[in-house]
């Protein structure tokens, strides 16, 4: 089965469409199947204290002005649609907060997202599953127990799901990703599982392709130095090239596990055994 390469443009597009649609150009031409966007409602997924904190960014002074910055609108959102369908490339987006999952629906988007940080928040977790569309399901951060729990939701509304195999730090240091994770995952929940990469490098996503991944969530950008907290965790169009072209070639160089002598080998072994030639 072709494993499924979402490229996570989240909040790296800085609040800039052209940069959105620059973004989603790179993961097309790289030959993902999907980008991802994030969506925040900020008065309730961040409370007032914190929004109004001193914060330098490009938007201004205060976390507010820099949280509104970050954030897509209808307009931006139908825009990215339109864009997306144009160049024949999947989208949709983790929402942070109810509003935001309802917001989301008028798209008619084919797959949810459930993040890591939304595992614990039951009534977002029914909410998503009494969708019923195929859901990418994170587990960072979540004991077995609060897994269990969003998983057993998952199953109560019939919904079609993918656990995320992910470790929720950016970036995170290669020997926290455990990758073993993955088939434990499959083995406990019976469900397909892919992984969401937060490290800087390539290889460790095509390891867990190797492992049984059916889906590869990384983040993209065109700058690792560029403003923002995902940044730096994130591919570069090198990166993201390389690691599309090594997982799509992963079925090719496995074959089925069929012993056979091909058609070349026996035209060396013709040339090389020469006491058969008697």
């Amino acid at each position: 089965m072709s494993v499924f390469i979402i490229a996570e443009i989240g909040i790296n597009h800085n609040g800039d469409l052209e940069l959105a649609k620059r973004l989603i150009d790179l993961a097309k031409q790289c030959g993902c199947d999907a980008v991802k966007f994030q969506k925040r409602t900020i008065d309730i997924v961040y409370p007032k204290a914190v929004l109004d904190a001193p914060r330098e960014s490009p938007w201004g002074t205060t976390t507010r002005q820099q949280k509104e910055g970050l954030e897509f609108g209808l307009a931006q959102y139908q825009e990215i649609d339109r864009h997306c369908r144009e160049q024949g490339i999947e989208w949709f987006a983790s929402a942070w907060d109810l509003e935001s999952q309802k917001f989301l629906r008028q798209f008619n988007l084919r797959h949810n997202k459930i993040a890591s940080a939304m595992v614990t928040h039951l009534d977002f977790v029914e909410a998503v599953a009494a969708e019923r569309k195929p859901t990418f399901l994170s587990v960072g951060m979540a004991t077995w127990e609060e897994v269990d729990k969003a998983v057993e939701i998952m199953r109560k509304h019939d919904c079609p799901t993918v656990i995320l195999h992910t470790v929720s730090t950016y970036p995170c240091a290669e020997e926290d990703l455990n990758l073993q994770m993955i088939p434990v995952l499959a083995k406990r929940y019976g469900l397909p599982v892919g992984y969401s990469g937060h490290e800087a490098s390539v290889s460790p996503s095509v390891v867990a392709a190797v492992l049984g991944a059916v889906a590869i969530e990384r983040h993209i950008t065109f700058d690792r130095a560029m403003y923002g907290s995902d940044q730096a965790a994130s591919l570069e169009k090198s990166g993201l090239e390389s690691m599309v072209a090594q997982i799509r070639k992963i079925p090719v160089v496995l074959g089925d596990g069929v012993k056979r002598v091909t058609p070349a080998e026996a035209s060396v072994a013709k040339k090389l055994r020469y006491w058969l030639e008697a």
